[in-house]
């Protein structure tokens, strides 16, 4: 369980500020595996939850918890991947079962520390009769366009790049080389003209 901080108290970013089932996550806070951490340094204050404005809406559970928030005048929240979140990533070590990815912008916003992912080989993509591998659609050092599908457990993010829009967008060849698109499995070396299996990102 996490433990609960005072209000007033200085905080830095991924620190935890109390479990969710106590708190609600505000302004420079984000929720996450049932614990509500900090998104930035700053002091966190605990505020009370807004009544409702209609009669009619019976106030919830987690509208009567205290909203933990985080302030700092002199800073700006982290960036923070969310479920739906469109994230670019470089493809770090690959796995017959996943590829483990390192999370480098999220929602087009470069982050200043990385978040790991993992692409499992049923969210690659879908292709009716063929069998999908890892090896075939992605390689280490590969930078690739996702989605964020879940949270995922406390180590990683689960991704997925099974539409036609997601998958590699940079890639370089054996030789070195920046690749370049042929089909939306195969990339090319523009030098060696040697072809290469990829799960190609559809640009247009």
């Amino acid at each position: 369980m996490a433990e609960k901080i005072e209000a007033g108290s200085f905080v830095v970013p991924g620190q935890a500020l109390g479990p969710e089932s106590e708190f609600q996550a505000g302004e420079g806070a984000f929720l996450r595996d049932g614990v509500v951490f900090s998104a930035l340094a700053g002091k966190v204050a605990f505020l009370a939850p807004e009544p409702s404005t209609s009669e009619e809406e019976a106030p919830s559970a987690t509208s009567n918890k205290p909203i933990a928030q985080v302030t700092n005048p002199n800073a700006k929240p982290t960036v923070v991947p969310r479920e739906k979140s469109v994230v670019l990533a470089q493809v770090t070590k690959i796995t017959p079962r996943f590829a483990q990815v390192a999370i480098v912008s999220v929602d087009e916003v470069t982050l200043t520390e990385y978040f790991p992912g993992t692409v499992r080989v049923t969210d690659i993509q879908v292709v009716q009769g063929e069998p999908v591998e890892v090896y075939k659609s992605f390689r280490p050092g590969d930078l690739i366009r996702a989605e964020v599908l879940s949270l995922g457990d406390s180590r990683t993010y689960y991704l997925t790049t099974a539409k036609p829009e997601y998958g590699v967008v940079l890639a370089k060849s054996i030789g070195g080389h920046t690749m370049e698109a042929v089909s939306n499995k195969l990339m090319q070396c523009p030098k060696t003209k040697l072809k290469e299996y990829r799960k190609v990102a559809k640009t247009s």
